[in-house]
Formats: C-alpha cells, sequence, structure tokens
C-alpha cells in the first residue's frame, strides 16, 4: 500500500522520515494541516511491530492534531512525530539531538512536544539543536510536563458529563480508569479529591498501586476494565480502547477519558450513540496539553514568560465547547463525534 492509499491519509501536507545511523534514529513526522498556523503535538517513542504501523500512527494522530487544536481555538495546525524504538532501552541524549536535527530543516513547520515514552528532559536534547520545541523545563517560557493540565481538562470535561447524562455530582459517582500514567494518574487524583468511588489498571502493576494507594481507587487487571460497573469510564491509556470487541463489556454510561484515539472507528462512535452512551470526544476534552504546549511556543516567539492564565481561558473554554457539541447533538439526534468531527472541519476551513 502506498501513503496514498492509505485509508489514514486524509489530505495531509506532507510526511517527513529521518534516519540518523550513529544514534540509530527512525523518525517519522506527519504534518497534516498548517491552515490555523504551524503543526503541533506530540513526539512519541513506541516499539511499533512495523514502519507501516509507525506511519498509520503519525497520519492517525496528525489529524487528529488538527482537530484538537481547532476545537481548543489554538493558532496551531496538526502534526505528530513518532519514533521506531523501545523507549525503555534505545533513547540516548544523541537520538533526540538526531530528531532536532531532523525538526530544524523543517524551518518551523512543525513543533514538537512531549508524548508516549518521550519526557521534557529527552526533549531538552533536541531543544539543543532546534527552537522548535515545547513542554521543556528550566526557561522563563517553560510550561513543563503538559500532562497535569490535561488531566485537569478530562476531570472538568467529566463534572459536566455527570451533571447533564446523570444529574449527579462527582460525589456520587463511580468511575473506571484504563491508565495510570501522568494523565490516567493525575486524573485519578482529581476525582479521588472531588468523592468518586475509582477503579483503575494499568499494564504497569507497580504504577496502579501506586496511584490505587493514594486514592483509595480498586485495582483490577487491565484486561478487566472493560468489565467494571461503573457509571463512567475514563480511557487515559492507548488509542482503540472503545472498539467492536470492548463496547459490549462496557457497562458505563458515559465516556470520557484523557488517550488520543480512542474510538477504533467512526461507526463504533455511532454504535454507542444508539446505545445511549454519552462519548465525549477525546480530541476536545484532553486538549489541556497542547493548551499548555501553545502557550509556551507563544511565549517563545514573544520572548516572554508563559502566562498560566492564557491556559485557564483555554481550558474554560474547552468546556463551554464541548457543552456546544452535546448541544447539537441532542438537538439533531447524532452522536457527538460526528459533530464535533464536522465543527474541527469547518474551522480548519475558515482558515484556509
Amino acid at each position: 500500500m502506498t501513503l496514498f492509499d492509505s485509508p489514514l491519509y486524509d489530505g495531509h501536507e506532507a510526511v517527513y522520515a529521518w534516519h540518523d545511523e550513529p544514534t540509530g534514529l527512525k523518525a517519522i513526522i506527519a504534518v497534516h494541516s498548517t491552515a490555523r498556523g504551524p503543526s503541533g503535538g506530540g513526539c512519541r517513542m513506541w516499539n511499533y511491530a512495523s514502519s507501516q504501523a509507525a506511519l498509520d500512527d503519525a497520519l492517525r494522530l496528525s489529524r487528529a492534531m488538527s482537530y484538537k487544536n481547532a476545537m481548543a481555538d489554538l493558532d496551531l495546525g496538526g502534526g505528530k512525530a513518532v519514533i521506531l524504538g523501545d523507549a525503555r532501552r534505545d533513547k540516548t541524549p544523541e537520538l533526540f539531538a538526531a530528531l532536532g536535527r531532523g525538526i530544524e530543516t523543517l524551518g518551523g513547520r512543525y513543533w514538537a512536544a512531549e508524548d508516549v515514552g518521550v519526557t521534557p528532559e529527552d526533549l531538552a536534547a533536541t531543544r539543543r539543536e532546534t527552537r522548535y520545541v515545547a513542554g521543556l523545563v528550566g526557561l522563563p517560557s517553560a510550561s513543563g510536563d503538559p500532562s497535569p493540565v490535561t488531566a485537569e481538562g478530562v476531570f472538568r470535561a467529566i463534572t459536566l458529563a455527570a451533571q447533564r447524562k446523570l444529574g449527579k455530582s462527582l460525589d456520587q459517582v463511580s468511575v473506571a480508569i484504563q491508565g495510570a500514567g501522568s494523565v490516567g494518574g493525575g486524573l485519578a487524583d482529581r476525582l479521588a479529591a472531588a468523592g468518586a468511588k475509582l477503579t483503575i489498571c494499568d499494564l504497569n502493576h507497580g504504577l496502579a498501586d501506586v496511584v490505587a494507594r493514594r486514592t483509595g481507587a480498586h485495582q483490577v487487571r487491565p484486561e478487566g476494565i472493560f468489565d467494571v460497573d461503573a457509571e463512567i469510564f475514563a480511557p487515559c491509556a492507548l488509542g482503540g480502547a472503545i472498539n467492536a470487541d470492548t463496547v459490549p463489556r462496557i457497562k458505563a454510561r458515559i465516556i470520557a477519558g484523557g488517550a488520543n484515539n480512542q474510538l477504533a472507528d467512526g461507526e463504533v462512535g455511532d454504535y454507542l450513540f444508539d446505545k445511549g452512551v454519552l462519548y465525549c470526544p477525546d480530541y476536545v476534552i484532553n486538549c489541556g496539553g497542547i493548551v499548555n504546549v501553545a502557550a509556551e511556543i507563544r511565549a517563545i516567539e514573544a520572548g516572554a514568560a508563559y502566562d498560566p492564565a492564557w491556559v485557564e481561558g483555554k481550558v474554560a473554554r474547552m468546556v463551554e465547547t464541548l457543552g456546544e457539541v452535546l448541544d447539537q447533538a441532542e438537538q439533531g439526534r447524532r452522536s457527538p463525534h460526528r459533530v464535533a468531527d464536522e465543527m474541527a472541519r469547518a474551522r480548519i476551513r475558515a482558515r484556509q
């Protein structure tokens, strides 16, 4: 299959590949759109089964970033970088510096930030070779790890969804969280503080133990999270968790989480709607991280300091946008993910 024949190719503006033999770097950057501004999106390091799987992920995630940035009303387009490799074994500062040299050749068309398998410390090496990196620490413009802002945004979305769908406050609901990483764990902390009853899982059982102990969450094995009798399901791990195999097992009346590309395909979202499950579109509610990154980019470009008030305004506006999506979905009797897709595409077209 060629790139242009791929079902995941969506008029992407460009796809770049780099190989740096001395460091072992193999990376792909997909730029979906720069209609609203330079493409922005995280850099992911994953032990992909093949280069095709890596390309597919870059195509899928970069489009999601275009939609996410548009719905968050950011002056950014959508892009994504993926590094082929085992983040536990293959990381070196030299590899991330080589990535920086590749990003620099794009002349600002793509801004990188952290994602799965990549930390702000890793990107510090990238920053030595290019200025087009955000999500750093130790600089006036730096915002650091954006995960807490993502977790906060998802928490606020769940609060709204619980009230709209269930007529309940968070101290009256149960939530099953898939993933205990920086976003899932941060979400668990916020939900526990609000009084929610939690169940959590993670492939890293030790990490799940830590989060369970500090939040009082019940822990289950990863394969059992879909069978938990909880009112809300929050996917905060990798994409595709909501699929034809798992949907029949999910008992929740609300799905709202921090993972990207939660729906395996659009038909799954339609099925959820027909089943009476309220799905909060992932790229609408998990925008906190890229909002944080956008604030840092603004600061870098202006030679100014990071502005947390600007970030708070964008996160608050996200909750309003989610409400608009849910209103239109209810009025038109359509799945919220279909409504959000149309809104995102319209916002991108308006800048072309």
